[in-house]
């Protein structure tokens, strides 16, 4: 495969081909369960550059069908499913799209913003705020996740409740297909009746159709004010119907509403002593509410007032703390972001990503937390996510003292049977926004509908018939 290499650095430049070297940055997944070994690690800087590389790869391709070539498209590689990092054969190109970062521009009257796919998220979030507008889209990897990642696995986070997931924020894209070809579908049109929306194909696609090589995103006003709360529940119940009274108060304003268990809060508590979690020591579950008010922080601080007012007497709350300013918010914010960091000083750990109705969050909660604890004796549940959309991280952590390897080793497989079963029987799915990547794509025979299965595969083979992009994820074929 020299040659290839040869006619890819013409391409790039020698000094953005790496084959040597500590290439751990590109090859090792973010939860370290997975170290591959790549062909090369290819660094474009254009769409041009993109699209010829990978016409060089499908030609290639062509050339020595048996050679096992194939490309894994990479952002900021935070992924949480193994869908961005390359095998162990050594016959994968890693196509690193971080030098890719500019804010190509900022169409104020149509809310609108064009970036390229390796732009940082929280880097385009403060690009956004220096224009004036909001871009909502928020998660705790926004330092280092790419937007191009975000597309390619329909991010959710903390602001999906009012605003969608990635999908829903995104107006058009371009996109490098597996020949090569670049499609220039950057629209800012909102209304675009013609035809099949392919942007839709390759959102959450996780690459394996082609590569997002830019995106044209959906901008907003800036809010007058974000106030947040903490308030203590006494259960999955009380934090339901506590969404509903928010619901009914804050409207659109409300933007965020997470629920943490007191085990996950623990957990933060005992490895950031720095962060003084409020609240948690007696209370089953506590929850995180955000109001973005358009008309004034007066308003939305006696909006959230009468809503923890209404919860008390309804009971739903047991107590509340409003952030009295912006360092307190993003104390409390710090705290739910520090959960998955947290779990992993605990030890390794068995982690789902699921959604169910909220109307059945107790009922799955209740279920399976009793199944779970009968069939491990001592398991610790580390729960916690984005109840205001359905989304849960539902983590399983080894018993106090056992070795955390051997129990991820000898349970894995028998606790996510359990789990995922668990979320069928809800009506729920088994990946809410994390993807499928390579961890879940077996469990989709499982847990998808044939039809859906044997549609999936259908595309994949009509646009990708070579095979070349991210193999072996999302959906396998052959």
């Amino acid at each position: 495969m020299q040659s290839l290499l040869a006619e890819i650095r013409d391409v790039v430049g020698a000094a953005h081909v790496l084959t040597e070297g500590d290439l751990s940055a590109w090859t090792l997944d973010w939860r370290k369960r997975t170290q591959g070994k790549a062909l090369a690690v290819v660094r474009p800087a254009t769409a041009q550059e993109v699209s010829r590389v990978v016409r060089a790869c499908a030609s290639f391709l062509t050339k020595h069908p048996d050679s096992g070539l194939s490309l894994v498209p990479q952002g900021g590689n935070t992924g949480l499913v193994v869908g961005s990092t390359p095998d162990e054969t050594g016959r994968q190109i890693v196509l690193s799209l971080q030098r890719m970062n500019a804010v190509r521009g900022v169409d104020a009257a149509n809310l609108t913003m064009t970036v390229e796919a390796g732009c940082i998220l929280q880097t385009l979030q403060e690009q956004a705020e220096a224009a004036g507008f909001w871009f909502p889209l928020s998660l705790a990897a926004e330092g280092s996740c790419t937007i191009g990642g975000n597309l390619g696995t329909n991010a959710g986070g903390t602001q999906v409740l009012r605003f969608g997931n990635a999908r829903d924020l995104c107006l058009g894209l371009e996109v490098v297909t597996p020949q090569g070809e670049l499609w220039q579908g950057l629209s800012g049109l909102r209304k675009d009746n013609t035809g099949y929306d392919l942007k839709n194909l390759y959102i959450g696609a996780e690459g394996t159709l082609g590569i997002i090589t830019a995106a044209t995103l959906k901008l907003y006003p800036q809010p007058k004010a974000q106030l947040t709360a903490w308030a203590a529940v006494p259960s999955v119940e009380a934090a339901v119907q506590l969404l509903g009274l928010a619901h009914q108060h804050l409207g659109a304003s409300l933007t965020g509403f997470e629920m943490m268990g007191q085990f996950a809060l623990s957990l933060v508590a005992k490895h950031f002593g720095h962060l003084r979690v409020p609240l948690y020591q007696h209370t089953a579950f506590c929850v995180l509410l955000e109001n973005a008010d358009a008309e004034s922080e007066a308003h939305a601080r006696a909006q959230l007032e009468g809503l923890l007012e209404a919860a008390m007497e309804a009971g739903c709350a047991t107590d509340a703390v409003v952030a009295e300013n912006l360092t307190q918010a993003h104390s409390l914010w710090q705290i739910r972001e520090s959960i998955p960091l947290a779990q992993a000083l605990e030890g390794l750990n068995i982690k789902h990503d699921i959604s169910v109705p909220v109307s059945g969050m107790a009922a799955f909660v209740a279920g399976t937390d009793a199944l779970l604890a009968q069939a491990i004796p001592g398991v610790r549940l580390v729960n916690f996510g984005h109840l205001g959309d359905g989304n849960l991280h539902y983590n399983v952590q080894a018993p106090e003292g056992q070795d955390a390897a051997v129990f991820l080793a000898e349970q894995e497989a028998r606790v996510n049977r359990l789990v995922f079963d668990a979320v069928q029987a809800h009506g729920g799915s088994i990946s809410a926004e994390h993807g499928v990547g390579s961890l879940k794509v077996d469990h989709l025979t499982h847990y998808k509908s044939p039809v859906a299965l044997h549609t999936m595969r259908a595309i994949k083979q009509a646009l990708d018939p070579q095979n070349l992009m991210n193999p072996g994820r999302v959906v396998r074929v052959g």
